[in-house]
């Protein structure tokens, strides 16, 4: 049986609506799946470590891997595809976040679900920077969820990295997507279709 590997966002943990809903629907829908939602780190050398650890065991169990991935969880999700040829779906996913996390420089940083904090440095960034995939090179590897009425990343910047790739692009909504457990059905149907 497969696993879905959900990548949470900047800040976020295991414990985020999305995380949970993907969880319940898989509980009740696919029972037989299994299911990682991992805690990332705001540090992206510890967020990657994490996942390359997770996917170090899954390839060794030989195990199948789908991976869906929200904001910045969409960006580490992408770095997953590029490396590991896994399918994704991403969910307002960030696009180049290294060019927009400088204002963050120095300050303290609280995880919305817990009392971690974090402080990004310079190295922080430059680490971002160079895990970034600008080129997509399968895009039958990808489904991409965009609302035009995200409050804090431009949708555009991901119709433009992601074109060519299976995309929704709803008016309105939120940085959150809303309505995301109507769509829940779709993504699975995606990841299942094998890749040619």
């Amino acid at each position: 049986m497969p696993t879905v590997l959900y990548c949470h966002g900047f800040l976020s943990s295991p414990q985020s609506t999305k995380a949970v809903q993907v969880q319940q629907w898989l509980a009740q829908h696919r029972p037989l799946w299994h299911y990682v939602c991992p805690e990332l780190s705001a540090h992206p050398s510890d967020a990657k470590a994490t996942l390359q650890q997770l996917m170090k065991e899954f390839v060794r169990r030989e195990e199948a891997v789908y991976c869906i991935g929200s904001s910045l969880g969409g960006y580490w999700a992408t770095w997953l595809t590029e490396h590991y040829g896994i399918k994704s779906v991403l969910v307002n996913p960030a696009v180049a976040p290294h060019t927009r996390f400088q204002h963050f420089l120095g300050q303290t940083l609280k995880s919305y679900y817990s009392e971690q904090t974090y402080v990004l440095d310079h190295t922080d960034l430059q680490y971002l920077q160079a895990c970034d995939c600008p080129v997509i090179r399968d895009s039958q590897c990808y489904c991409v969820l965009l609302q035009t009425g995200d409050e804090t990343l431009d949708y555009r910047q991901a119709q433009v990295r992601y074109s060519g790739c299976k995309m929704l692009v709803e008016p309105g909504g939120s940085h959150s997507f809303d309505g995301f457990e109507d769509h829940l059905l779709g993504i699975i149907q995606f990841l299942e279709i094998p890749l040619a």
